[in-house]
């Protein structure tokens, strides 16, 4: 397609747009009562409309029937999380027993490292990638620090090439190959958050088991955003947190996979709790844990309730839609926000340089533009401008023009705006 730098066209893409009618669906901050240019779903979603009702429908319930809201509410509490099963699995690509939802992202990655780190005197280094997100990092160094050894010898990080922004897949193989029997986990996140570059997780998951180690993936900036077989790349395990693509607001709970291979592996360790534990004994107060098979096996606390509700109506949408749909419209207003950024810079002769892989399979909902002879100011400019976007050291912004509610107009607007900021 021949896209066009003008307000017209812009909205031409808007009334073709299958999906343009979910962006009602969401709540909008305002500034300068004006509605804004959203960019940072890939840090915090907006809020469906849908998720005050879902919410309500809790509370009421706990209102008229205190703890038989367990057992008697529209959505009883006792198996509520069961209704994320069947659309999450199609979100991530997973059998409905393999995924849950439980906890926040890096409880869960540390729950799934007492699982699947299990570091032998020859077997014990862990991969991951440069420059990861800190909680990855600071997770990963604790885990390593409890079972006693030397982050330095036990820690492998993938860095990239001098000059270059992105991991190379040749480099990841290259370094699993060379750990060979010394690698025990493989544990990168799926797109990276910084550059917003996306790993091909199918092939890094079968080296990785190639050389006889485990694979899991932090898929915070992935779930909900990109087309996941988790099942069927044999991936060991994943977690995500919902609160970014997949708006079930701040700070809230995690999903989880576990392959069904693992399920009835009476070996595999885990750390229990009463909420894993057989459905149908978990009253009974048994003394000896009984594992539910699946991933709601790793549970361990009830779940709170009125947490996964706003997050049940975002995965209630996505199921309305399909996740095909979605990267459909993704790569679409991705592209043409592409093409508005190279034509501000023509026209304003700056020099953007965007730091996310040109190649669609290998990027997603996000562009990552390093902002070569702008500073902080500009950021500043857009922010007050209606544009909420993010900064990062030392100067980048990241976009994410998620497809559930971003417009196309928005990318032509935010050129304008853009082109304003740096002229004056």
């Amino acid at each position: 397609m021949t896209y066009k730098n003008t307000r017209e066209f812009a909205q031409q893409l808007d009334s073709e747009d299958q999906l343009k009618h979910y962006r009602e669906e969401f709540l909008f901050p305002q500034v300068n009562g004006k509605q804004v240019i959203y960019f940072t779903g890939n840090s915090l979603g907006l809020q469906p409309k849908r998720a005050k009702k879902y919410v309500d429908e809790v509370m009421n319930d706990w209102a008229n029937l205190a703890v038989e809201g367990h057992f008697y509410a529209e959505k009883p509490w006792w198996d509520y999380q069961e209704r994320f099963a069947k659309p999450l699995s199609k979100i991530v690509g997973a059998l409905p027993a393999e995924v849950t939802v439980m906890n926040t992202l890096t409880v869960n990655l540390h729950l799934m490292m007492v699982s699947f780190y299990r570091p032998t005197a020859k077997r014990y280094k862990i991969i991951c990638e440069s420059k990861a997100f800190p909680s990855d990092q600071y997770m990963i160094q604790s885990q390593v620090h409890f079972h006693g050894l030397d982050p330095k010898e036990a820690i492998v990080e993938i860095e990239r090439r001098p000059g270059e922004h992105n991991i190379r897949l040749e480099d990841v193989l290259a370094k699993i190959n060379a750990i060979g029997d010394e690698l025990a986990l493989v544990l990168i996140g799926g797109v990276n958050y910084y550059t917003g570059q996306v790993f091909d997780m199918k092939t890094i998951t079968k080296a990785g088991h190639d050389a006889g180690a485990y694979v899991g993936w932090d898929l915070a900036h992935a779930a909900g955003n990109i087309k996941l077989e988790l099942h069927d790349w044999d991936v060991d395990f994943a977690a995500w947190c919902s609160y970014k693509y997949m708006n079930s607001g701040p700070g809230n709970a995690s999903g989880l996979f576990v392959h069904e291979k693992h399920h009835h592996n009476p070996d595999l360790p885990r750390f229990a709790g009463w909420w894993g534990h057989n459905k149908e004994r978990r009253f009974k107060m048994e003394p000896k844990f009984d594992p539910v098979h699946g991933a709601e096996g790793w549970q361990i606390s009830n779940l709170p309730i009125l947490s996964l509700a706003p997050y049940l109506a975002s995965v209630d949408m996505f199921d309305e839609i399909g996740m095909d749909k979605l990267i459909e419209k993704r790569d679409k207003i991705t592209a043409y926000l592409e093409f508005i950024l190279h034509e501000i810079d023509k026209e304003v002769a700056s020099t953007f340089e965007i730091i996310t892989p040109e190649n669609k399979e290998e990027r997603a909902s996000q562009l990552s533009v390093f902002l070569h002879g702008e500073g902080r100011s500009l950021f500043d400019y857009l922010m007050k401008n209606g544009v909420i976007t993010d900064w990062r050291e030392p100067n980048v912004i990241r976009l994410a023009p998620v497809p559930l509610y971003c417009s196309f107009e928005d990318m032509y607007e935010f050129g304008q705006i853009l082109k304003k900021g740096i002229t004056g």
